[in-house]
């Protein structure tokens, strides 16, 4: 039997060798079609996923707000604050940094492809501290309060094309971030000057995240901006165990919300 299954073998490898790239495809079909086991997830005591962050080295603010700017003009927001986090710890660590792909991010621009969602600078920002940080949510708390309410850009690049009229957000929201810049600005949604203060405020945002993340890691961190008294009488009805509890969120709500009416007034209803 042994020397039977030998000059099978020894026939198979003869035709393929003959075949050339045939043979090739035939080994790659045979490899694909093996069947592959998923990796099992862990569990945390209340039955999620297991949070395992990948390693974390102390990086440089200022390098990062060059690089983040750079980054941003390339390939937009989201991807110019989390694939810039992921180049110099693929510098400094390397391993699997080296291979992340990163212009998956891309789909962040705009708060995701143009919807005016989420900025894709705090998208970003909080895929690079959760792909890294032991404890995340104090982390994305502290760069979306500074993001909603400092007067940004804060800060400018070394390589930026030109100075950026500073707006605050008073959103987590693309969409009001940069309906409030353009009021403050005077400049255009679609213009040049707009795409740079984008590029700008990705670079803070960038900026922002590393220096959180070395305090973090330094066991040095201590939140700064928090959710201002507003917001918290106004959660303290309708958030959790609240009178109300009819919703959830950590944003300013008369962003959205004028004083205590339950909606905005829908625009399409026919006035009587």
């Amino acid at each position: 039997m042994t020397m039977d299954r030998r000059k099978a073998l020894a026939t198979i490898a003869g035709s393929m060798a003959v075949a050339g790239i045939a043979g090739t495809t035939v080994v790659r079909n045979a490899v694909a079609a093996q069947p592959t086991k998923r990796p099992e997830l862990k569990l945390d005591k209340k039955g999620k996923i297991f949070h395992e962050p990948l390693p974390y080295v102390s990086l440089d603010p200022e390098a990062g707000l060059d690089l983040s700017y750079t980054n941003k003009l390339a390939g937009d927001c989201m991807y110019g604050v989390f694939a810039t986090v992921v180049e110099m710890l693929a510098d400094k660590v390397g391993g699997p940094y080296l291979t992340y792909p990163t212009t998956v991010t891309r789909f962040g621009a705009g708060g995701i492809v143009g919807w005016g969602t989420t900025c894709g600078a705090l998208q970003g920002a909080a895929m690079a501290i959760y792909l890294v940080s032991p404890d995340p949510t104090p982390i994305i708390d502290e760069v979306f309060n500074y993001y909603m309410y400092t007067s940004l850009p804060d800060v400018k690049p070394k390589n930026a094309k030109m100075d950026i009229v500073p707006s605050t957000a008073d959103s987590t929201l693309c969409h009001i971030s940069i309906s409030h810049w353009t009021e403050a600005s005077g400049a255009k949604a679609f213009s040049k000057e707009r795409t740079e203060r984008c590029a700008h405020l990705a670079a803070a945002v960038t900026r922002k995240t590393i220096q959180t993340l070395n305090a973090q890691l330094a066991g040095e961190f201590k939140p700064v901006n928090l959710i201002p008294e507003s917001v918290a009488a106004c959660r303290a009805c309708h958030d959790m165990g609240g009178e109300m509890e009819n919703t959830r969120g950590k944003m300013d709500c008369l962003a959205c919300h004028s004083g205590h009416d339950k909606m905005k007034p829908n625009i399409y209803e026919k006035p009587m």
